[in-house]
Order: C-alpha cells, then sequence, then structure tokens
C-alpha cells in the first residue's frame, strides 16, 4: 500500500470503491465485458457477504458502494472479482486487465451516502454516453428508480420492502467464499 495512505476497515461502514482498467483502457467498453462484470460482481456478493448499495460500470473503470464482507477483508473480495473478471475477459492477455490497487473511501453518514449515489449513477450522463441516468443499464440507477431487480441485487428501501412484505428477515450467514466458484 503506498505510504500516507491509510485504509479503515472493520467499522460498520460502506465503502465507495473505485478501480480502473489497465492504462485507464476502455476493456469494458463493449456490452458483453459490462454484462460479464455484472455477473462476477454478483456472484462476489454473495460468495463474500457483502451488500451492494450502488455501482456503476464505465468503459474504463468501476465505482462501487458497498459493506464490508462477512468472508474476509475487503481487498480480498475485490481480488476475488478483479481476478474474475480477467479471466473471463482476459485469460490470455499479455498485459494486465486491471490497474493494481483500488481507491477507498470511508462513506461515514447518510448525507455522504446519497452524495456517492448520485456521484456513481450521474457518472454516465457526466461522460456523455447517455442523456439520463435511467439510460445506462450497468448501474444501480434502474432499481433505485423502479424497484426493478437487476443482475446485482442491491440492498435498498426497495429491497427491505420487498421483505417485509414477504415476511422474510435478512439473515446473513458466513460462508467460506471457496465454496463458490467465481469462475463460471
Amino acid at each position: 500500500m503506498p505510504s500516507g495512505l491509510r485504509r479503515i476497515q472493520q467499522a460498520s461502514q460502506l465503502h465507495f470503491i473505485t478501480f480502473s482498467c489497465y492504462q485507464r483502457q476502455p476493456k469494458l467498453l463493449e456490452v458483453h465485458a459490462r454484462a460479464v462484470f455484472e455477473r462476477s460482481l454478483e456472484l462476489t456478493r454473495l460468495a463474500y457477504g457483502f451488500c451492494v448499495a450502488g455501482y456503476v460500470v464505465m468503459p474504463e473503470h468501476v465505482h462501487l458502494l458497498l459493506s464490508e464482507p462477512d468472508a474476509g477483508p475487503l481487498s480480498t473480495a475485490l481480488q476475488a472479482l478483479k481476478q474474475s473478471v480477467s479471466r473471463k475477459l482476459a485469460l490470455r492477455a499479455r498485459e494486465p486487465y486491471w490497474q493494481a490497487r483500488y481507491y477507498d473511501f470511508n462513506v461515514w453518514s447518510e448525507e455522504k451516502r446519497i452524495e456517492k449515489l448520485r456521484y456513481i449513477h450521474r457518472n454516465p450522463v457526466r461522460r456523455g454516453l447517455v442523456d439520463k441516468p435511467e439510460d445506462w443499464e450497468w448501474s444501480s440507477f434502474r432499481h433505485y428508480a423502479t424497484g426493478l431487480e437487476g443482475v446485482v441485487g442491491i440492498e435498498s428501501e426497495w429491497t427491505v420492502q420487498r421483505r417485509e412484505k414477504n415476511g422474510v428477515r435478512l439473515i446473513v450467514r458466513k460462508k467460506p467464499a471457496s465454496q463458490f466458484n467465481l469462475s463460471k
């Protein structure tokens, strides 16, 4: 880890995570690549037992808003996610798929959570990829706007309401990540 960088984990806070493709190349430009990333994120979420509060997959980087995993440190879960994607999309590539490391910002308040979600969801609009956040399929925006369930399970008020309506309590069980095959 670079000197001066301090990661605060096991603080029961959400983490705003950003990581990029190698040398910020648009390796996630193709629809297929973004779909592979979403499936890998969902499998990693299930394997490591973390909640996804928000995400966006951009052509050359990703933003995530996550809880801390139940099964191991956040860095291990992110490593598994990145490896899963690179194995599926660039197994025999000469250069790395991802830039090393990631940016991690602890989200310590409701105001910061909303700020980071807005940033995540507006990113494709700011970049000129779409006119409205709902036009970008590879983010959690549609879930927040409509309650739509997508590839990635999002923990939100919609999810809580759905569970309560069905009389289901959220039970988090710690399972070893080794029980899940993330390479499928």
